[in-house]
């Protein structure tokens, strides 16, 4: 059996002229944990060209979605932007990654702390019914250059409040936090530097971190979740992995391309 399934797109969205969302056909054997990515693209002069994509549609949906940036001249996004309804695209079988809540020690708070696209897993995340059964409250932050790249993420937490299953335990458990660098916004600037003046905490009405009842998951550019680990470890934060759990968790496998 191949590793790559073929898979129907059925929907493309284009947010901004950089960011952009597909939702394709699911093949009924595929399984993935809410969190984790699988490799996706297209065939090249026949060969597959991939690139590691969180799936940010939740694990019981029939259908699958990604999240992605137009890369100018990128070798696969340069040409996946132009994905059309009916067009195949190529999907890995075998999914994983490290953003998955068994890799976190039980706590009372779930930080999600995303810039750009690295908001894809958290939106599979706060679709799970297990993260509202595990935590008291989930806290997801999105940081962006722009308002206009916050788009995706506001539509998705704005439907998910209305979910027929969901929609209480998200009313009462999820706090969306969205932050702008480079245009006036009710919420401006890094969220590394959000933390430090502890500006965020004050928004959202809870006490800054700590290792006793708080959890972090980190997905974003490889200079935020740096920064953030750093600051993380300063506060007592381990690391957790597939094979420990710890206090937070971050993914290294994606590379803009």
């Amino acid at each position: 059996m191949s590793n790559l399934m073929e898979e129907r797109v059925l929907s493309v969205r284009h947010w901004t002229d950089r960011l952009f969302s597909f939702t394709t056909t699911r093949e009924a054997g595929f399984r993935f944990r809410n969190g984790e990515f699988t490799m996706a693209g297209i065939r090249v002069d026949g060969r597959p060209l991939l690139r590691a994509y969180s799936v940010a549609s939740p694990n019981y949906e029939e259908t699958l979605e990604f999240y992605s940036i137009k890369v100018p001249n990128g070798p696969l996004t340069s040409r996946l932007q132009h994905l059309k309804e009916g067009d195949t695209i190529i999907v890995g079988r075998k999914a994983t990654g490290t953003l998955v809540i068994d890799n976190l020690r039980p706590g009372a708070t779930l930080y999600l702390l995303a810039t750009g696209t690295g908001l894809a897993p958290f939106l599979s995340i706060i679709r799970d019914p297990e993260t509202y059964e595990r935590f008291e409250k989930i806290v997801l932050v999105h940081g962006c250059r722009q308002v206009a790249e916050l788009a995706y993420g506001e539509s998705m937490v704005a439907a998910l409040q209305d979910h027929e299953f969901l929609g209480d335990d998200v009313k009462a458990k999820l706090i969306y936090y969205p932050t702008v660098t480079r245009e006036p916004f009710r919420h401006q600037g890094r969220i590394s530097k959000l933390m430090d003046s502890g500006q965020l905490y004050s928004d959202i009405g809870l006490p800054p971190l700590d290792k006793s009842r708080d959890r972090v998951m980190l997905c974003g550019s490889t200079l935020m979740m740096g920064d953030l680990k750093s600051r993380l470890a300063e506060l007592g934060f381990e690391e957790g992995n597939h094979g420990e759990a710890g206090d937070f968790v971050l993914e290294k496998s994606f590379a803009e391309r």
